[in-house]
């Protein structure tokens, strides 16, 4: 009997990372490199030290943030790696393991940070 592949999971994992990266990662761009340092529509004080430090405390907030980082590491896991077949170099068992294991330890040290574990 044939053994059942990972690559679905691992496909929606990329497919979610880039439609979180394709919607959320431009509206990021925009508010924090250039409403918020020109002081459009936000207070000139929106990203000091003391008002992120206290949205991030906020636990929801800060597994959002993981979800995000943890959906973008992934996705460029998956991108890198397919990018790399596309050069030659063989999508061996090794290669996958590696990329998607970092994206693994990214993710599990976003969560911990993020949790204040």
């Amino acid at each position: 009997m044939k053994p059942r592949s990972h690559e679905p999971i691992v496909w929606s994992l990329f497919g979610a990372g880039g439609m979180l990266a394709a919607l959320v990662g431009p509206v990021l761009v925009a508010i924090i490199g250039v409403l918020i340092p020109l002081g459009i529509g936000f207070d000139s004080e929106a990203l000091s030290y003391e008002t992120v430090l206290g949205l991030l405390q906020n636990p929801l907030i800060g597994l959002a943030l993981a979800v995000v980082i943890s959906l973008f590491l992934f996705h460029g896991a998956h991108r890198i790696i397919h990018t790399l077949h596309d050069f030659g170099v063989s999508a061996s068992t090794l290669l996958k393991l590696t990329g998607y294991g970092l994206a693994t330890l990214g993710s599990v040290v976003a969560v911990v940070l993020a949790l204040g574990l």
